[in-house]
């Protein structure tokens, strides 16, 4: 019996450290490194210094591709502004590659192999979810779902 109650004790203690750990609004964003379509290492830290959009997605995300093509065209007028990351998640290499080459996913795209823990890291329990980071890497937005303000969001944060 005491076992028990120990380990229910545990259960919480755990769940609650998790849930401590997940980012939020205004913090640092977590370091990760991921390799982009050309097998190359690409880390958070490489692309301090600017705005950016991590996008995370799935080919098998319904909401992730019916944002496409919005955020192709958000990219054209802002790519001088912000870096756009994708940063597939739970795709075969050989899906995330033929994806992003159907769909003309021309900005920065990364992906996260079943063993990243990148999704922890981040705190990503839905899909698409973007997340906004700052020159200075600090956490600015936080977005769950495919919602249409986003991008006069990120626009009004970008030229404050």
């Amino acid at each position: 019996m005491i076992r028990k109650i120990f380990l229910a004790v545990a259960l919480v203690f755990a769940a609650a450290s998790a849930m401590a750990a997940t980012p939020a609004e205004g913090d640092k964003a977590p370091a990760f490194t991921l390799n982009n379509l050309d097998g190359k290492a690409v880390s958070l830290e490489s692309l301090e210094g600017k705005w950016l959009v991590l996008d995370f997605w799935g080919a098998w995300c319904r909401w992730c591709m019916v944002g496409v093509p919005q955020m192709k065209e958000e990219y054209a007028k802002m790519s001088d502004k912000v870096e756009f990351v994708g940063i597939d998640c739970r795709d075969s290499q050989e899906t995330w590659r033929n994806t992003v080459k159907e769909k003309e996913m021309n900005w920065t795209q990364l992906y996260a192999p079943e063993d990243s823990d990148i999704l922890a890291l981040y705190g990503v329990r839905g899909f698409p979810t973007k997340i906004v980071v700052d020159p200075k890497g600090v956490i600015r937005k936080i977005c769950v779902g495919e919602d249409p303000e986003f991008y006069s969001q990120l626009s009004e944060l970008i030229n404050d």
